[in-house]
């Protein structure tokens, strides 16, 4: 919501703020050795707003640009709550240890990576939420790893892998849903154009962890002393059985009958605290204290206890937080212009359909790494770009495809973005005390970083890049579609 009256800033007056900010929150992360972002980008909210005033915006404009930003994303914030409730009374209620428990007694540490994979996957492309899925069956998956003495950022790695390509491919998804709104294509269309990267992603990570299962996790080091006493231990303070995994069953039942991701998680945080108290002998007092703040044992097995003394609403307060202050530095950047100065300026090179999509997918995971949403990083690239692709005359399923790349499945590997600091939290890698190795899962989450570049191949190759069909061209022309006029060096005309 860039005010017409304010001349866009230069490139340089743009990204001062920016690489400020990433240089405070560098120190912040890698000198002092503390992973705590919120101060940081709070600094580049006054930063950016200073640039704001003197362009000629009022602090009244530029604050409501910045409350903009953050209404449009408060969803998500609302799913970090539900997740947050949803994960304290899942333990309460058998589920996640139950899942655990099967996981042990059923899965070896050979397959177990890819396995893991393969469910996050198939869980979130039925929830249509990857954060629902990282936060119940991927939260249930470091524990089942954690008995297998699998270091947690490899386990962390299958568990994003799985769960936010499932999230990139539910037509229940809000960011599926949202690359084609913002493109102008329609949803099953995207999905379908998006399965060229995603299914060679998706193989090239689950023979990569297969491989690490077979060749690199020694099996024999494994201690089954120790899964015998997770597992024991889980029988002796909860009530394994098939049925305590209704909830999540119900959860992907309704989700499957087009029922919107947030109520239906509720639902089975209702049906879980049902089952927290017949089931496992709760009180309600006490499952209305799971679901604020989270469960808590003490079983005097370390593993057990670190993984299932969590949850509740308050856990995902420090996440709320910093996704907060981060969609309010996204929101001054627009508001400001200065992230449009700054995408002016990468599409102002792409001479070439290959040069736009490589310069698409970098706009969407440079948004995502600036302003920390990855709803803005999907929307403000394919209102950007959308004309471009038109007046090349390629299909704007190419845009959606690279959009959701950038911006999607880049969320969780950005350690301060939305995506990023709920994997963090949900999964207990504990970051923010320190345990920087823990960051580790951002290379090893191979299936998310592996498909942009799939994609870019394409682009520069000619595969699965289609071209605008007839049918689409008439569109624009009805819809009044915007279609980029180009310079006589080939570059696009910017705005």
């Amino acid at each position: 919501m860039t005010n017409e009256k304010t001349p866009a800033p230069h490139l340089y007056l743009a990204l001062t703020p920016v690489i400020l900010t990433l240089l405070v929150l560098g120190m912040q992360i890698f000198y002092f050795g503390v992973f705590e972002p919120h101060i940081p980008l709070a600094i580049g909210i006054a930063l950016t707003s200073f640039v704001g005033t003197y362009l000629g915006l009022t602090w009244e404009e530029v604050r409501a640009g910045i409350f903009k930003v953050i209404h449009v994303a408060l969803p998500s914030v609302s799913v970090l709550i539900v997740v947050g409730m949803i994960i304290g009374i899942w333990i309460a209620s058998g589920t996640v240890p139950t899942i655990i428990y099967y996981g042990l007694k059923t899965l070896s540490p050979q397959i177990f990576l890819a396995a893991g994979m393969v469910i996050c996957a198939v869980v979130s492309v039925s929830l249509g939420t990857s954060w629902g899925s990282v936060g119940t069956v991927g939260l249930a998956l470091m524990g089942i790893g954690e008995g297998f003495d699998i270091p947690m950022y490899w386990t962390a790695g299958a568990v994003v892998s799985g769960a936010f390509f499932g999230d990139k491919v539910s037509p229940l998804s809000d960011t599926t849903n949202l690359a084609p709104a913002v493109t102008g294509t329609d949803v099953f269309s995207h999905i379908k154009n998006m399965m060229a990267t995603t299914i060679p992603a998706m193989v090239i990570a689950f023979l990569i962890y297969l491989g690490v299962g077979f060749f690199v996790i020694d099996a024999q080091s494994v201690s089954f002393a120790k899964i015998t006493g997770i597992t024991t231990a889980l029988e002796d303070n909860f009530t394994i059985s098939g049925w305590a995994l209704l909830p999540a069953l119900v959860v992907m039942g309704l989700a499957l009958k087009k029922i919107p991701p947030l109520p239906a998680l509720f639902a089975g945080a209702v049906i879980g605290g049902v089952f927290a108290m017949f089931m496992q002998g709760q009180s309600l007092q006490a499952v209305f204290d799971y679901a604020n703040n989270g469960y808590s044992i003490n079983t005097n097995i370390v593993e057990i206890d670190s993984l299932l003394n969590r949850g509740g609403v308050q856990s995902m307060m420090w996440t709320i937080s910093l996704v907060l202050i981060a969609l309010g530095f996204g929101g001054a950047l627009e508001t400001t212009g200065c992230l449009r100065s700054i995408i002016n300026a990468i599409k102002s090179k792409a001479k070439t359909f290959a040069g736009t999509q490589v310069a698409a997918v970098g706009t969407a995971f440079s948004t995502n790494l600036v302003a920390g949403d990855p709803y803005l990083s999907v929307a403000l690239p394919g209102r950007m770009y959308s004309p471009v692709y038109r007046g090349m005359g390629y299909s704007t399923l190419n845009l959606s495809r690279g959009i959701e790349e950038g911006g999607t499945l880049m969320s969780p590997l950005i350690p301060w973005n939305a995506g990023g600091a709920f994997v963090i939290s949900a999964l207990g890698l504990g970051i923010s005390g320190a345990n920087l190795q823990n960051l580790l899962y951002i290379p090893l989450a191979f299936a998310c970083w592996t498909a942009p570049l799939i994609g870019i191949f394409y682009a520069y190759v000619g595969w699965f890049s289609p071209k605008a069909t007839d049918a689409e061209r008439e569109h624009w022309k009805a819809s009044g579609a915007a279609i980029a006029k180009f310079n006589k060096d080939g570059t696009p005309v910017t705005e």
